[in-house]
């Protein structure tokens, strides 16, 4: 049975193609902007990837206790029992399942972009006010289907993928805001976003509530920890590199957007980000950015397939789910679990683009978990006191990340429908959980 070993390129391509995906070119036009300017966005995903920092100290600790795949489930499950393995387990899947058919659904929105709003055909009904159409199926389906395929074919050919995919974002990303910040009239994004600059907590927080999901994507690494040929503190460094480059990459589109368009302006095009590029850079531009965006999209859902499937095999490998979704072919890859990930990214297209979202929104909670399960073992089993100090605090980060989604009042809390498809998912954990554990019994 071959196993394939990921190299530091690999390694360095899989963190940044997760964390980077389909909301970095969106979320400026979209929110960022409009709510918290570009100082106040760039102090929020700073402050938010010093965040994640402290919470990857706890990550490093199970890196070198931890050398199975599964990350932070089989991690929670060794340590402190099935339940709390399974919440985790059952969390992560969520928001790893759910990363792949919201980046399945942007090959959708290039295609317009690319062809126009003709291209869609075959209205069947609108969800939560966002028609469905066979065209969106049609590509979503096949776009998962090749991933299915890359990944069953081997690790190999799949971060062969994700290396050149991450290179050509990065790359792109920074050469498009060099190019723009230094051909623009800076006067009147020095008018919009400087000379009238106010410190805001509360924009900040608005942006720090959402970087569990921006940032899911750091955590990839411990779902592969069979598969890495060197240190957990070389894989830890590289993840850091990771992680800063994914706060430079939401920084700059923001900042891309922010040079020619105020935060109300924004609001009003359809596509911040892109509009901007074209008007300072023209078709040329234009087309860099829709192949950095390919990129971003095809490196995060080929990451959360590789992430998800380890996930779902090693949590059937312990029991929890049917024995067959652990199984390995001749490559040394879980096919079957492949195949349940894809079949169930399937079922997401049928209910629309905006559902999806829903999903998503929710897995800022259920990433959260994971990240406070992880630090409070780093407490547990730091080897000083320095690291108990810092994974206390991310602990207590995980809890805060929590609480800015959750509390009624809080400026970052839930839609009531995020919160209703969370609170359904738990529940049916809770349930599958019992009547797991009772036939086993």
């Amino acid at each position: 049975m071959k196993n394939k070993h990921l190299g530091k390129l690999e390694v360095l391509a899989l963190v940044v193609g997760s964390i980077i995906g389909w909301g970095s070119f969106t979320l400026p036009g979209k929110q960022f902007l409009s709510t918290s300017g570009v100082i106040n966005t760039t102090i929020g995903l700073i402050i938010g990837g010093l965040f994640i920092l402290l919470i990857q100290s706890a990550y490093h600790r199970m890196l070198e206790l931890h050398k199975e795949d599964g990350g932070e489930f089989t991690y929670v499950l060794n340590n402190l029992g099935n339940f709390h393995g399974f919440l985790v387990g059952w969390s992560l899947s969520l928001c790893y399942l759910s990363m792949i058919p919201l980046n399945a659904g942007a090959y959708v929105l290039l295609v317009r972009v690319i062809f126009g709003e003709s291209f869609s055909f075959g209205y069947i009904y609108s969800v939560a006010g966002y028609g469905v159409y066979i065209s969106d199926i049609i590509i979503m389906s096949t776009v998962i289907l090749v991933f299915c395929f890359l990944n069953i074919k081997g690790l190999k050919i799949s971060s062969k993928v994700q290396n050149i995919m991450s290179t050509l974002l990065v790359l792109l990303v920074f050469f498009i805001l060099v190019y723009m910040f230094f051909t623009s009239d800076l006067s009147a994004f020095n008018k919009n976003y400087i000379s009238n600059y106010n410190f805001s907590l509360k924009e900040i927080s608005l942006v720090v509530a959402i970087v569990p999901f921006l940032f899911v994507g750091f955590d990839v690494i411990p779902q592969v920890a069979s598969n890495l040929k060197f240190s957990p503190s070389k894989a830890t460094r590289l993840t850091v590199i990771g992680i800063f480059l994914g706060v430079f990459v939401y920084a700059s589109l923001n900042i891309i957007a922010g040079l020619s368009f105020s935060g109300e302006e924004a609001l009003k095009t359809d596509w911040a980000v892109a509009d901007s590029i074209i008007s300072k850079m023209g078709y040329i531009g234009f087309s860099l950015m829709l192949i950095a965006l390919f990129a971003a999209i095809t490196g995060g859902i080929n990451g959360f397939m590789i992430a998800s499937s380890k996930l779902i095999s090693s949590i059937a490998d312990k029991g929890m789910l049917n024995k067959k979704y652990s199984k390995v072919n001749h490559k040394g890859v879980s096919n079957n679990a492949i195949l349940f990930v894809s079949m169930v990214s399937l079922i997401a297209p049928w209910f629309g683009r905006e559902v999806i979202i829903y999903i998503v929104d929710m897995a800022s909670v259920l990433a959260a978990i994971a990240y406070g399960y992880v630090c409070f073992l780093g407490i547990r089993n730091a080897v000083s006191n320095t690291k108990k100090v810092v994974s206390f605090f991310g602990t207590i980060l995980s809890i805060l990340f929590i609480l800015l989604l959750l509390i009624p009042f809080s400026p970052a809390r839930l839609s009531i429908q995020s919160f209703a498809m969370l609170v359904s998912w738990m529940i049916f954990g809770l349930i599958t959980y019992y009547y797991k554990q009772k036939k086993i019994k």
